[in-house]
């Protein structure tokens, strides 16, 4: 396992414990350590670099963010790969909303998050994750710009009974890793498609890759990366994409696998 040259994280049930606000201290040096050993950390997440405020002092290389579909350098602001939802879904997605009482997010390449409603669902998801209340905006502001990502929340069955998958976005899938919202991110993109491009970047080869993951959006890199690594809280779908299975985030998790790994002592 000498050859390993880089690490990507997803965040939330990871690197950080739902409801907490940063790695665990242990965690953060750790990696410390490793990345002075010449080793790359990077991040692998669902959420936005305007929403990755949860790492406390931790130090990486680069960002994968919104599922893959922006990944940007150490700076936050430098983007090395970007793949937008087409246009043609946009438009689609803007006249369902004004019909349907689902709340939408959308995610720019840059520029504000915004949501065109809310319900008592976004309050509970941004308490969970510590995220920041977005501005209520009709998505007629996104019409002709870059968007990323964007989000749907309420139940599965509500998102499947209005057709949203099947009837207004073509061009587009979900992902999930939590029950009250799913992302929508373009077809043929997930983390892995991100971090292939992170690692072109920096010149790295997969065979020399570690991903560690816990979510339905973590399956795509767990079995892309030369090793993938599940959280012992993980689905048991998501457990069975991993090469090992660590213990959970709260439990010493990512050290154990770390250890496993040769990683640290």
């Amino acid at each position: 396992m000498n050859n390993i040259k880089a690490l990507f994280f997803d965040i939330d049930g990871t690197l950080v414990p739902f409801g907490d606000h940063q790695p665990p201290t242990d965690v953060i040096n750790a990696l410390k350590i490793i990345r002075s050993n010449g080793i790359k950390i990077f991040i692998s997440t669902g959420r936005h670099i305007n929403w990755v405020d949860n790492l406390g002092k931790l130090e990486v290389d680069g960002y994968v963010t919104a599922n893959g579909n922006l990944c940007v350098e150490d700076d936050r602001k430098t983007v090395i790969y970007k793949h937008c939802i087409p246009h043609d879904d946009i438009d689609r997605i803007i006249d369902f909303s004004h019909n349907s009482d689902i709340p939408i997010v959308a995610v720019p390449v840059h520029g504000r998050i915004i949501i065109n409603r809310e319900d008592e669902s976004i309050a509970k998801v941004r308490s969970l994750l510590e995220l920041p209340k977005m501005p209520i905006t009709d998505l007629e502001e996104i019409r002709n710009k870059e968007i990323v990502q964007m989000m749907a929340f309420g139940s599965e069955e509500k998102r499947r009974k209005s057709g949203l998958f099947t009837d207004i976005l073509h061009e587009c899938q979900p992902t999930s890793w939590h029950p009250w919202f799913c992302d929508i991110i373009p077809i043929g993109s997930d983390k892995s498609v991100g971090i292939d491009n992170m690692i072109l970047h920096h010149c790295i080869d997969i065979s020399e890759t570690v991903a560690f993951g816990d979510g339905g959006n973590d399956i795509g890199m767990l079995q892309h990366a030369g090793i993938g690594v599940a959280m012992g809280n993980a689905a048991p779908d998501v457990k069975a994409a991993a090469d090992y299975v660590t213990t959970d985030v709260d439990n010493f998790g990512v050290i154990n696998a770390l250890r496993h790994l040769g990683l640290i002592i």
